[in-house]
């Protein structure tokens, strides 16, 4: 071979090899480590966030999952030790968001399209025994007194570390029914599990719950138990209404009542994350701004949960599940995420 054959041959090879090296795309998270909280409250939300990490793998990146209460997430956030949780229960968490408003944001549109529902729930065995169709007749102490002694109800509420207590000691106040109600806050699951029980063996039980949870798939509004109507909209100055708390096609609302007035109106599993991370990581953002689920297929999940209990098995059992179901999404997620620039 003459030497301009072999000059051409090694210009070809070098073309040719550059050519290569540029159709190898680098994945956007190549190197880069995603720091990732769920809640300390076990749910479908395990689930989600199971989904989210292999989604953000396929990006390419290093996904780093620890549990925490959202206190704790949310000064984590803002210091930037945390990147993101996508189980931020809003508008009960508003106060404690907007105290970091500045070093944290919101993104996309709630991971339950729709949605959930929450408030008060008594066993349907005593409701219909003794005309019970709303909250306010608790301000009757022969009615409170069913669910208690002395005339007082005792009402399982939130756990201690849970917003929701503020919104539900706030309402019983707004109600007059503080004379006649006592809320028992204390580790929710446990406080439910005797629930469970006592609803299961015919005796009376009161409770805060919301839907979609375990608590609504182990104790079935319409048949085990019925929603209690508030008599109005009522809730902190703190905390933002999102509608109207009159929500319609209520399942199990006491006396038929639709629409039925819950504790408020719709709330949302939102996602929140640190502004610096998600400028430095345009493809997490995308991902996460088109991650969202039915309802139903929440309800599928706690009930899931609820009888094969939260074990890191089954919550990875039904991640899988759901993505060998719905692959041709979750692979458009992943491929949308990683054109974003």
């Amino acid at each position: 071979m003459n030497t301009f054959a072999k000059v051409m041959g090694a210009v070809t090879a070098s073309f040719f090899l550059a050519g290569t090296a540029g159709a190898q795309t680098t994945l956007p998270g190549t190197g880069k480590t995603v720091h990732y909280a769920q809640d300390d409250s076990l749910g479908g939300n395990y689930v989600v966030a199971q989904i989210t990490s292999q989604a953000l793998k396929k990006l390419g990146y290093d996904v780093r999952l620890s549990t925490m209460d959202t206190t704790l997430f949310f000064q984590a956030v803002s210091q930037g030790d945390m990147d993101l949780a996508t189980d931020v229960t809003l508008p009960q968490r508003e106060p404690g968001f907007r105290a970091i408003a500045q070093q944290a944001t919101l993104v996309g549109d709630g991971m339950i399209i729709g949605g959930g529902i929450n408030g008060y729930l008594v066993d349907r065995k005593t409701a219909v025994a003794n005309n019970i169709t709303n909250l306010q007749q608790m301000k009757d102490p022969k009615i409170a007194g069913l669910f208690g002694s002395d005339g007082k109800a005792e009402m399982i509420s939130c756990d201690p570390a849970w917003s929701c207590g503020v919104v539900v000691d706030y309402q019983l106040d707004k109600f007059g029914l503080k004379q006649t109600v006592k809320p028992i806050r204390g580790k929710y699951e446990a406080l439910m599990a005797d629930v469970v029980a006592k609803v299961r063996n015919g005796k009376p039980a009161f409770y805060y719950a919301w839907s979609p949870s375990w608590m609504t798939n182990a104790l079935k509004p319409g048949s085990d138990v019925v929603w209690l109507p508030t008599p109005q909209d009522a809730l902190p100055p703190d905390v933002p209404a999102r509608g109207s708390a009159l929500v319609k096609g209520v399942v199990g609302c006491a006396g038929g009542a639709d629409p039925c007035r819950m504790a408020m109106g719709a709330w949302n599993y939102d996602t929140v994350a640190n502004k610096q991370f998600l400028a430095g990581n345009p493809a997490v953002k995308a991902l996460l701004e088109q991650i969202r689920f039915p309802l139903s297929t929440w309800s599928e999940w706690e009930g899931a949960i609820s009888k094969e209990g939260g074990s890191v098995s089954v919550v990875k059992k039904l991640s899988d599940a759901w993505i060998a179901s719905n692959q041709s999404q979750f692979d458009q997620w992943v491929a949308t995420a990683s054109k974003a620039r």
